[in-house]
């Protein structure tokens, strides 16, 4: 029996003016990789660290590689668990609020479009990681308590 490990993803708030950075999570389940098929949902720009990353270092390349921008500025907001029968993870929630760049489309077979929202309304549904630190952003939590 195989042993099971926990992982550390960064989930990457970007803002612009009040507003949030969401991506349309491909629609076809079989490109969604996640145990918690939530294809189709509105997630942020993010994905697992790499052996050696700091978190920073995590955020800024997930970003560039799924959006095209660079980051200027990132800090730590908060950490989730996150737990499913087959998966389970630690996402930490990073802010971006200065960036340079045009946000594109990188990874056509996960996000099929980037949009802006406010943070308040976000569009439905989110993925639930995501959904998890937009609601300690606007909370101010560190921890997101189920």
């Amino acid at each position: 029996m195989e042993e099971k490990s926990v992982n550390v993803d960064v989930g990457v708030v970007i803002m612009k003016d009040g507003k949030i950075l969401l991506g349309k999570r491909n629609d076809d389940s079989m490109k969604d990789k996640s145990s918690f098929g939530e294809a189709g949902t509105w997630t942020m720009p993010g994905g697992k660290m790499r052996f050696g990353e700091e978190f920073e270092q995590a955020a800024a390349r997930e970003l560039l590689e799924e959006t095209g921008i660079i980051a200027k500025r990132l800090k730590v907001i908060c950490v989730n668990n996150e737990k499913t029968d087959d998966e389970h993870f630690v996402s930490v929630g990073m802010l971006c609020d200065m960036w340079e760049g045009e946000i594109q489309v990188k990874e056509h077979d996960k996000i099929t479009e980037w949009q802006w929202f406010d943070l308040e309304s976000p569009p439905f549904p989110v993925y639930v990681p995501s959904a998890k630190i937009l609601f300690n952003l606007r909370k101010g939590n560190f921890y997101y308590i189920n």
